[in-house]
């Protein structure tokens, strides 16, 4: 009798239509930097929409080149104790193949680095919005790079990278809410700590100078979270993408509908700023549970994390930090929220069989979570403080008191983000609008 023969498995080969999803998703993820920009740009002050545009933008430039000398290969490459990874032919982008793909799935290597590259661009934008009116921007621009490099680019690795502590372990993060949105927020709270309030806070109105701008920003963000979380499964074989992309969508939904409940119980208004901040809050929560949960499960996601934010916006002064525009608030709280949830909500029928305690599988999974979520919280937190205060230390994270006061758009950057030299002495009055914001409308809780 003749033996048999066992057949191997196929290697996978490359997918056009993988291939052209995933470029598309990259360049959704990469419009949420901008996106951001303009959300952040307009809840500042006029006088500094600029800075705040800029310290987003700068994020493309710096990032992008450390992604490609050595960040790729830091998070991706060979792991090493667990903590961070590397391979030689990665430096510089060298070694690789056009169509050489990235183990395991049906798309190049080049492909896979590119769309990652956009969440490494988008992490320390999120930051930004902590530190608005009173950081120097060579000072920002210097902890861009330091704080990717300590920071992210380790982080990213023990989240997805092969043999990184959180991956073995078996924490789950479809798509950043520990290495993105935890990993940002308590990094904004270890900066803030260090360089203190802004000059007026609790005093001064600090109301955003453009609505309309925000939600420009929040339209953007949501829109090109499609691609930062359906993209996130490096394809669209199984069906999970899809799973994710509707999670997406409600989750944000439910959690615009509970950050308005909470307000109007709370404040007694339905606010434009908190219909967009909801919405976010609610992209964060889902991005780490979407590929776990069933939709009703992102229904839960979505509204728990929109009232919970809401209410965690609140907190900085009842404890005295100055965190400018909620980023410990909606991304540190978010992402905490939605990576524990899995805990919970996950169905077994997602992105794994892994089910949670409301799907009878227990606690086990909501330990694991809390592992990844407090590993990352207390690293980034720690270590994004001692950052800014070697930066203090040697060359000023701040800029001067009268800077501050004068505008920093000017002081930094040369230029006014509206020139109305031309229009006439009402219209110039008419760059302070009487809408309350959310800083305003909290001052209750001071």
């Amino acid at each position: 009798m003749a033996p048999a023969i066992t057949l191997a498995a196929e290697a996978p080969t490359l997918s056009a239509a993988n291939t052209g999803f995933m470029l598309i998703c990259s360049a959704l993820v990469m419009l949420m930097t901008p996106g951001l920009a303009f959300f952040y740009g307009g809840m500042v002050r006029v006088k500094s929409t600029l800075n705040m545009l800029m310290m987003s933008f700068i994020s493309l430039g710096i990032v992008t080149v450390l992604w490609v000398l050595y960040g790729f290969s830091m998070a991706f490459g060979t792991d090493s104790g667990g903590v961070v990874g590397w391979n030689s032919d990665w430096v510089g982008l060298s070694g690789i193949g056009l169509t050489e793909l990235w183990d395991g799935y049906t798309i190049p290597v080049f492909v896979f680095l590119v769309f990652q590259l956009m969440f490494a661009v988008l992490t320390p934008a999120l930051i930004s919005g902590a530190l608005a009116d009173r950081v120097k921007f060579t000072a920002w621009a210097l902890f861009i790079a330091l704080w990717a490099t300590v920071v992210y680019f380790p982080v990213a690795h023990w989240v997805w990278g092969s043999g990184g502590w959180a991956f073995e372990l078996g924490v789950i993060d479809f798509a950043g809410g520990t290495a993105v949105h935890i990993n940002a927020g308590a990094a904004a709270l270890g900066v803030i700590l260090v360089i203190g309030k802004r000059i007026g806070f609790k005093k001064d109105p600090m109301r955003p100078h453009s609505l309309p701008l925000v939600m420009l920003g929040a339209a953007l963000l949501w829109f090109g979270w499609f691609g930062f979380n359906a993209g996130s499964w490096l394809g669209n074989d199984d069906g999970v993408g899809a799973l994710m992309f509707v999670n997406t969508q409600v989750a944000a939904a439910a959690a615009v509908l509970g950050w308005l409940a909470y307000e109007k119980i709370r404040h007694g208004a339905f606010t434009t700023l908190g219909a967009a901040s909801g919405a976010v809050a609610g992209l964060v929560a889902i991005t780490p549970a979407g590929g776990a949960v069933t939709p009703l499960g992102a229904i839960a996601v979505g509204a728990v994390s929109g009232v919970l934010c809401a209410m965690a916006v609140g907190l900085k002064y009842r404890f005295g930090y100055d965190d400018s525009l909620d980023v410990v608030g909606v991304h540190l709280v978010g992402g905490v929220i939605g990576s524990l949830l899995v805990g919970f909500f996950a169905s077994g029928k997602g992105q794994s069989d892994v089910e949670g305690l409301f799907y009878g599988g227990g606690l086990d999974q909501f330990w694991k979570q809390c592992a990844g979520v407090f590993g990352v919280l207390a690293y980034s937190l720690v270590v994004s403080a001692v950052l800014a205060l070697l930066l203090d230390k040697t060359i000023g994270m701040r800029v001067s008191d009268d800077d501050e006061v004068a505008g920093i758009d000017q002081a930094e950057h040369a230029e006014t983000a509206y020139d109305f030299s031309g229009a006439g002495g009402g219209a110039a009055r008419s760059t302070a609008p009487a809408t309350a914001d959310r800083t305003e409308s909290k001052k209750v809780d001071a």
